[in-house]
């Protein structure tokens, strides 16, 4: 007998694919008068049909879950972001010492093309940097 259309229904309703659904050979009688998805998930739950294993890797290892400290990425936008903020703070304090007249020129266009080139971490990074100009 031909039971192609029975075993697509089961792999529909089941959601697997063909290849891993089986049916019992003693009970393909019942099988063969299913009808509809509830009729199927009923004759799954006897144990008239049944779903293979999945073989290989796939079931040891799922490769999508990998997400390890390397595989994440920050946004671009949040990046450029924390740049804009460090850039701005710290080239307001150099204005502010410009003000002061505790830089001299040299400094101050030395001192912002760092700025510029990420060079300093903080502004406490920046401070520890011109005290060790004024040595």
């Amino acid at each position: 007998m031909n039971l192609k259309k029975k075993k697509d229904l089961a792999a529909r309703t089941l959601k697997v694919g063909k290849g891993r659904v089986m049916f019992v050979d003693s009970r393909l009688e019942d099988i063969k008068e299913a009808l509809t998805k509830q009729d199927v998930r009923d004759l799954k739950e006897d144990g008239a049909i049944v779903v293979k294993e999945i073989k290989g890797r796939r079931k040891v290892d799922k490769r999508k879950n990998k997400r390890g400290p390397g595989k994440i990425k920050k946004k671009v936008k949040t990046r450029k972001q924390d740049y804009v903020i460090m850039t701005r703070k710290l080239r307001r304090y150099v204005a502010e010492m410009k003000k002061q007249g505790l830089l001299s020129p040299e400094e101050i266009k030395d001192i912002r093309n760092k700025i510029r080139n990420k060079i300093f971490r903080s502004k406490a990074h920046l401070k520890q940097y011109i005290e060790g100009l004024r040595k």
